[in-house]
């Protein structure tokens, strides 16, 4: 059993500056900056050891709900209730491109129900962005492109992936679950979806052939993505977040029973089950942390947990964040936009988001009640 000394839980700053919920916070490649998006539209570039903001991020019409960074820190890409992908530059605030195509619209008890995307991350070389969204699909979109309009890349076996190929743009969708994907990750082959219906699948995506293909008055080679293969591992309970281990062999998926679950990437076997917390309305983050020796994850009564990866006993507990009073209807795990009257309501204080830090026993944490907190061992 690990000690609790070696996790953070002392307070070492709060940004504030978000009107409204913080929907997720996340480290960069080098933990040296945080960025945070949430309920008032907005991205947020932080100094989080320093407590500075440094840069805010205006073009979305609807709240953020994910945001990610290159590992040169030069673009980000976001995603939220606008049903589009965000490109940006970060040092000049410009958002170079948006690709749509997450634009479902549903009619449930005569409401109008909009679809969000829920996660963006982009793939180790910065060519890619992949979405996670309410309509059922995961997308690939190339960033080198010039076009905003889904062009489909891929195709194999039996899963649903739709196939159409295009000189200048590449995308790939993946409609294979049964309900709203919220969590995506990406290893240099793979990408690995939690979604809603259960089930945290992966599918092995590889670039192998090149064929011809006229661009102009120019014959050149084009790359086809191939999808080699879907796994899919049915967890019986929905799925909210998923995160991989650093040392790449396992997935942890947290799950709306209150459990987070640790399964190996290879086989799917369920490795442990990690419980105290609660966790049965709304999206939270779950991770490891840096040295793959304990599981942190938030609450909604707005603790985090930190647990020995090994034998899933809680070594730390703390109270996080405190309830606050909002003049919006939040939402939960239903995900969509609801259109009703607005009314003063005591949110819960869950926590909303958990990163940690890639080096340092440090850890960022966000939730509805605005700020943002770093904690340092």
């Amino acid at each position: 059993m690990s000690a609790a000394g070696d996790v953070p839980r002392t307070e070492a700053n709060v940004l504030r500056g978000h009107e409204g919920a913080v929907l997720a916070a996340r480290f960069n490649a080098t933990g040296e900056y945080c960025l945070s998006c949430g309920k008032d539209r907005t991205i947020r570039l932080w100094n989080p050891h320093r407590g500075l903001l440094i840069k805010t991020y205006k073009s979305h019409g609807r709240e953020v709900r994910d945001v990610h960074v290159t590992s040169d820190n030069s673009k980000l890409c976001s995603c939220g209730g606008d049903r589009q992908v965000f490109y940006w530059d970060v040092a000049s605030g410009r958002v170079i491109r948006k690709f749509r195509g997450h634009d479902s619209e549903f009619l449930v008890d005569s409401a109008l129900l909009c679809c969000k995307v829920n996660a963006v991350k982009f793939n180790e070389y910065s060519s890619v962005v992949v979405s996670a969204g309410y309509d059922r699909s995961v997308r690939a979109w190339d960033c080198r492109s010039h076009s905003t309009e889904p062009i489909q890349g891929g195709g194999g076996g039996e899963t649903r992936v739709r196939s159409v190929l295009s000189p200048s743009n590449w995308m790939l969708i993946i409609n294979t679950f049964s309900d709203s994907v919220m969590s995506v990750c990406l290893t240099k082959t793979e990408i690995i979806a939690g979604s809603v219906d259960g089930t945290v699948r992966t599918f092995d995506i590889r670039i192998e052939l090149k064929i011809p293909m006229a661009v102009g008055y120019t014959l050149t080679c084009v790359p086809i993505w191939l999808l080699i293969r879907e796994i899919s591992d049915d967890l019986g309970q929905p799925v909210n977040c998923i995160s991989l281990s650093n040392d790449g062999n396992c997935v942890l998926a947290g799950c709306l029973d209150s459990t987070i679950r640790l399964l190996d990437r290879s086989t799917g076997e369920s490795l442990q089950e990690y419980k105290g917390h609660t966790c049965k309305s709304f999206k939270m983050d779950c991770c490891l942390t840096n040295t793959d020796a304990h599981v942190a994850g938030g609450s909604e009564d707005g603790y985090i947990y930190f647990w020995d990866l090994v034998d899933a006993s809680v070594v730390s507990r703390f109270r996080a964040h405190s309830s606050v009073h909002d003049d919006i209807e939040h939402d939960a795990i239903s995900e969509f936009i609801t259109f009703k009257k607005p009314e003063t309501i005591m949110l819960p204080t869950y926590v909303t988001s958990v990163s940690y830090h890639p080096k340092d026993s440090c850890m960022v944490t966000a939730s509805v009640d605005g700020t943002i907190r770093v904690w340092k061992a």
